[in-house]
């Protein structure tokens, strides 16, 4: 059986405890090299995974006699992973656990109601500006090639400057960040992260 676990945004501590049974009772352990540290004293098989999605699924396959369990950031189905591996196995093949996603974390410690937001990607994928635009409460999850700086840049050239950003970086670890700019001043470089967007 796959199971697919969401394990938040990466302080063990927003871990569930069904997440928490199910990886001691894996058989194998798969994850990026960021996720496999997390869980060292597992005495189990590991299996590192890459961007090749291709080549995880082919090898998902000849495994699934076995109880493996997929680490995934945040909520496997919120722009994770999840998705993928239900279309291509069925869903009743694929058991997937949810966890905190960085998008949840975000607005609850800026204190931003998640009701009629908005929910995006940039990883990987260029950014619709026209649609985000129709909205006044965006979540965005981002990538080093769409990050803070890029989005500001877009918002800044749409006439949109002058909205609000809520940038979180390494949320929910020691070194985590919260700012709140508008979009016009937000420059540089930034951390792994998640944004809200907010026209106020």
């Amino acid at each position: 059986m796959i199971t697919v676990v969401g394990i938040g945004p990466g302080n063990l501590a927003l871990l569930t405890q069904q997440a928490r049974q199910a990886i001691a009772c894996a058989d194998v352990l798969v994850g990026g090299r960021r996720h496999l540290e997390l869980f060292e004293a597992f005495e189990g098989e590991t299996h590192l995974l890459t961007a090749d999605i291709a080549a995880l699924v082919a090898w998902l396959e000849g495994v699934q006699q076995q109880d493996v369990v997929l680490l995934a950031s945040g909520d496997p189905m919120l722009f994770g992973i999840g998705k993928r591996l239900c279309c291509h196995f069925g869903r009743e093949n694929i058991d997937v656990i949810p966890g905190v996603s960085a998008m949840q974390y975000l607005c609850a410690k800026a204190g931003v109601d998640m009701n009629d937001i908005w929910l995006t990607s940039s990883h990987g994928r260029e950014v619709d500006y026209e649609n985000l635009l129709r909205h006044n409460k965006v979540a965005m999850v981002t990538d080093r090639n769409n990050g803070p700086a890029q989005i500001a840049r877009h918002l800044v050239a749409w006439g949109a400057g002058h909205r609000t950003m809520i940038i979180g970086e390494n949320l929910s670890l020691e070194n985590e960040r919260i700012r709140r700019l508008p979009a016009s001043v937000v420059t540089g470089d930034f951390d792994m992260n998640v944004v809200v967007i907010l026209n106020e």
